[in-house]
């Protein structure tokens, strides 16, 4: 499980320790964007008590998808067949993490969705998820896709889907980085499965999440996804044509 991590000093132990005692047999490893609060400090530490706590040490903070990136890069260098991403700060509940194992049988990406039958949000104010709820339905009628939680960060990947998506091209680094994944998943015509969880806000520490932040990110998917949508349309004429041809030469 790679797990991002810049300012989590509070929540890093806790959350790694959670995650193995619920599945033991999962590695981890930390991606610190070199936090001024000794995140990294705490991820030394874990690592040297434990051989399956990983770290890895940014220079600055790149955002999310970037430091994403860099754990996939590593995971699929290191030989790993399911590669998987969780929040730091304990919205994530490792407990869960059972729940994203037994759909990945029938999947090549499994979503911890908050927005499926059976999924909640614990200790949102309602502002903040009729954003989020209005955020994900914005997602599925520009890109025209049925992930209902496409901005969920619960994940896991086979490795097989990261090799096909092409990591090298994507270039979200932002929170945008989640709907990015996922639509190019099912672009590749790979089968993404989204499972229920319990999504709780963080108790302790910061969030990274403000309204600027959402709406920037909102702005680059309408960016993306008009640019995607003008791309589907010209591939559309493309093949109408090729009928057209093809109509054409067998008469």
């Amino acid at each position: 499980m790679v797990i991002p991590t810049f300012n989590e000093a509070m929540n890093l132990e806790l959350i790694v320790d959670r995650l193995r005692t619920a599945v033991p047999e999962a590695d981890v490893l930390v991606v610190d964007d070199n936090s001024p609060d000794g995140t990294g400090d705490i991820a030394d530490r874990l690592a040297a008590a434990d051989p399956q706590v990983h770290v890895l040490h940014r220079t600055a903070k790149g955002g999310l998808g970037a430091a994403y990136l860099h754990g996939f890069a590593v995971a699929l260098e290191q030989g790993y067949d399911v590669i998987g991403e969780m929040d730091a700060d304990g919205s994530h509940q490792p407990e869960q993490l059972h729940r994203l194992l037994d759909a990945l049988h029938d999947a090549d990406l499994v979503i911890g969705s908050r927005y499926v039958p059976g999924g909640s949000v614990v200790n949102w104010p309602r502002r903040r998820e009729l954003l989020s709820r209005g955020g994900n339905l914005y997602v599925r009628l520009l890109l025209g896709m049925g992930v209902k939680d496409a901005t969920a960060g619960f994940r896991l990947f086979r490795r097989h889907t990261l090799e096909k998506i092409d990591l090298a091209s994507v270039t979200s680094t932002g929170y945008v980085f989640q709907t990015d994944m996922a639509y190019r998943t099912i672009v590749a015509g790979l089968k993404v499965v989204e499972v229920p969880i319990e999504f709780i806000e963080r108790v302790r520490g910061d969030s990274k999440m403000s309204g600027q932040v959402a709406s920037e990110s909102l702005k680059k998917i309408t960016r993306w996804g008009l640019q995607e949508r003008r791309k589907q349309a010209g591939r559309a004429v493309a093949r109408r044509r090729s009928r057209k041809v093809a109509r054409g030469s067998a008469s």
